[in-house]
Formats: structure tokens, sequence, C-alpha cells
């Protein structure tokens, strides 16, 4: 069997108003658009993608919280409904996914075999969540190929960022070697927004592109530095700088998905494209690739 290999990672930020605007036949809502700069953005994303082959989604979302350890989603088919509990009247989408399961479970005893407490989902009744389906949906609308979704441990609850950080690096890595292993093309998916500091309302027309911005300045100077950071290829000065970020910026990288997917890529030399950069609600959000490339470790 040949080798596989990561060909792929994709900052892939879920902001569900983005699904909401596509208006997409599995989501219920209908919009007038907006956030185009964003959506645009992950179209050019598409094209891009659509280049390069590859057989497997790998996404580690923020909100599939799990307290004990990391869970990989290790059934073959999940199905249902997803709601967002904040959103409701924005994301109402019905969902019908395949699993890698292989991969899936690989995955999980390379990261157990690291030392980090992990276990499978393998109920069928379990409801897939939010932040994985509109990261993967906005990355391959027709759902072309098999997932595998990583659950967020949320050690920074518990301990600190910096202990959230490391564990992320080991899990990275981990599923580096999974990968390699299994003869599979991947593309992973951080499943994040950089700054993530929301509005406390709502405008009647949640579309309203007029009323949309950065929360504060401080945010957007964060925001800033780490996307031009990324785009000179500094991947491991983000990891690095990761923990005072997070805090600074009240950023969804406390979930470890950014340091996953740029430590399963061993931290490339090569700058990340950057395909957009926008606000919802008050968070920034980029969306950014690294396709294989001169500068990737081998």
């Amino acid at each position: 069997m040949a080798q596989g290999r990561i060909v792929g990672g994709v900052i892939a930020p879920h902001p569900p108003h983005l699904v909401y605007a596509d208006n997409p036949p599995q989501n219920e809502p209908r919009s007038e658009g907006g956030w185009e700069m964003l959506r645009w953005g992950y179209e050019r994303l598409r094209r891009d993608l659509a280049a390069i082959e590859h057989d497997v989604l790998i996404v580690l979302s923020p909100h599939w919280q799990t307290y004990v350890g990391w869970h990989v989603l290790a059934g073959p088919h999940f199905s249902g409904k997803s709601v967002d509990p904040i959103f409701p009247h924005l994301f109402r989408y019905t969902y019908d996914l395949e699993v890698d399961t292989a991969l899936a479970e690989a995955i999980e005893s390379e990261a157990r075999g690291a030392g980090l407490v992990t276990e499978r989902m393998t109920n069928p009744d379990f409801r897939v969540d939010y932040g994985t389906i509109v990261s993967c949906h906005l990355v391959d609308p027709a759902w072309s190929r098999p997932i595998v979704s990583i659950s967020s441990c949320r050690a920074t609850a518990y301990y600190t960022v910096e202990v959230m950080q490391e564990q992320a690096r080991i899990l990275g890595e981990a599923t580096r070697r999974a990968v390699e292993a299994s003869g599979k093309r991947a593309v992973l998916l951080a499943s994040n927004s950089l700054s993530h500091r929301h509005f406390t309302d709502e405008g009647e027309l949640p579309e309203d592109m007029s009323r949309e911005h950065i929360t504060n300045h401080g945010q957007h100077l964060w925001d800033v530095k780490i996307v031009e950071m990324l785009r000179a290829g500094r991947t491991q000065e983000v990891v690095d700088l990761m923990p005072e970020f997070t805090r600074q910026a009240i950023a969804e990288t406390d979930a470890g998905s950014l340091t996953w997917m740029l430590s399963a890529l061993g931290c490339p030399d090569a700058p990340g494209e950057l395909y957009a950069y926008g606000t919802v609600i008050g968070t920034g959000n980029a969306v950014m690739g690294w396709l294989r490339e001169e500068g990737w470790p081998a």
C-alpha cells in the first residue's frame, strides 16, 4: 500500500451564518445573502481543492466539546438534524454523512498510544455538532467524500491554554502518522474563528451587512498580526504565540484546532494562501489554505 499523506490544511471557520446566507437545500431558513467576502473566499478555496486529489476530510471542531479526552467520530454513517443552539433561526440543517471509520480508528489508536486520553464515538444516534457540519459543508457542499471528526477536549477549561495547545500538538503529530499509515490523501480542517468576541444583540435582519464589523480594534490588530505571520510562513511562531493570542483576542483557538492542524502539517515554512478575512457578529474569520507544495516537511 502506498504511503498516505496530508495534501492540504485549511483554516475553515464555521459561523452558521455562512450556510444560512448560501441557502443550501439542507438548511431550512432562507436568507437574502450576506457575508459575501467570506463566502466568495470559500468558493476560491473549493476551486483550488478541486485540483488536488484527496480521499477524506479530517476536521477538529470546537463545538464537539468533550471534557474527558479527545473523541473521534468512528461510526460509518450519521444522519439527523443539527440546530444551532444560539442561532436556531439561522441554522436547522439536515445532514447525512459518511465517516472513514478505518482512518478514524487509526487516529484514535495513534493518539492513545502517544499518551492522550481518547474515545471512539460509535453511537449511530449521536448528533453531529454544527462546527463539523458547517466547516465540511463550506469546503465540500456536495459531501462527496467521507470525513473524520475529532472533538475538542477543552483542557483550557480544566487546566490552561498551554496544556490544551500541547495536547493539540501531540494529537496533530499522531494524526499525521495515522494518515501516512492509511494510504489515504487527507485534507485537514481547523474549524475555528480567530478573535471570537461576539455581539450581544442582533438586528432585525441578520444578513444586514451595515451592522457587521469587528467587536473591537484590539481584536482586529491581533487577527491581522496572526494572518500576516501565517501568510509569511511563520507557522511555528504562530503555534508558539497561540496561548497569548488566545487569551488576548478571546480567540476560538482555545479549542486547539489550529495548533492541531499546523502541527499535523509539520509547521511548514510555506506561506498560507489567504482566501478571505471577514467578520461575523463581531468575530474575526480567516479562510486560509496550505496545499502541498515546496516548503512542507517531507
